[in-house]
């Protein structure tokens, strides 16, 4: 009798059968994780292009060159130096009315301010008037050349929305130095690293035009460097305070320039209208 012979069953369909189990495990991993901190395709990139110079042919106005000896630093007579350059001690208020005596006669005012404005600078700090009705705002402080020493902001209200924005530094020596000097229909002054910033109204309605002053070493004084037009966002029904325009002129901050300004009123009780 013969003996049935059984075939053995081979493993190798089990071995197989391994990986066809684990590879579908690893396609669900692999499809879940697919959309965590993937990159997503963002579309075509526009080419960039260069400027055109339009009508080359055409000759263009010439730039007078700036003055290479820069221009001569204007000094405050009459009012005594700083000890180490320190802005900080000196009196806004004793400052501009240093000036108004300096220079007297002006084709508009004393100092090139309106007499009534000039008026009531001479009268504040005087015994029975009122501080509030001084037009020297309280000052800030901030080093806007460099020198790592701060200079001296300071406001002068006039009438009609005007304000003179002026900027003085101490030489060396402790002699106080104006750098800045310009009154315009100001909405807002601001500082952005060693720049101060100037909001006007612009020619057109529902725009600003926001100038930046920043220290020019060869000129040894602040110069407007920056202009930009910016329409100001229309106020919505029932919001209270003024916006800020839509775009703002950013400077490039310095590290050594103070992380905000601080202000103090003077001595003499100085404030703002």
């Amino acid at each position: 009798m013969a003996v049935p012979v059984i075939p053995r069953r081979s493993r190798t369909p089990r071995r197989a059968g391994r990986p066809l189990l684990v590879a579908p495990l690893l396609l669900l991993l692999v499809a879940g994780c697919g959309n965590t901190g993937g990159l997503v395709p963002a579309g075509p990139t526009p080419t960039a292009s260069g400027p055109v110079h339009l009508w080359p042919e055409r000759k263009g106005a010439d730039v007078p060159p700036a003055d290479p000896g820069g221009a001569p630093p204007q000094y405050v007579p009459g009012f005594p130096p700083v000890a180490d350059q320190d802005v900080h001690a000196v009196d806004p208020v004793a400052l501009v009315q240093a000036e108004l005596r300096a220079y007297p006669d002006t084709s508009v005012g004393p100092d090139g301010m309106y007499p009534e404005t000039a008026a009531a600078v001479l009268a504040c700090g005087k015994e029975g008037s009122d501080p509030a009705k001084c037009p020297v705002l309280a000052p800030y402080y901030r080093d806007l050349t460099g020198n790592g020493k701060d200079e001296l902001v300071i406001g002068i209200e006039f009438p009609d929305r005007m304000m003179s924005v002026r900027v003085y530094t101490a030489d060396p020596d402790g002699r106080l130095n104006r750098i800045m000097a310009t009154t315009e229909t100001v909405v807002a002054v601001e500082l952005a690293g060693r720049d101060v910033i100037l909001r006007v109204p612009s020619g057109n309605p529902g725009y600003e035009l926001i100038t930046a002053w920043s220290w020019d070493a060869k000129q040894r004084s602040m110069l407007p460097t920056r202009e930009q037009i910016v329409r100001v966002p229309v106020k919505q029904p029932g919001s209270s305070g003024s916006q800020g325009p839509s775009a703002s002129l950013s400077a490039s901050p310095s590290s050594s320039a103070s992380a905000s300004p601080s202000a103090s009123p003077s001595s003499s009780g100085a404030g703002g209208r």
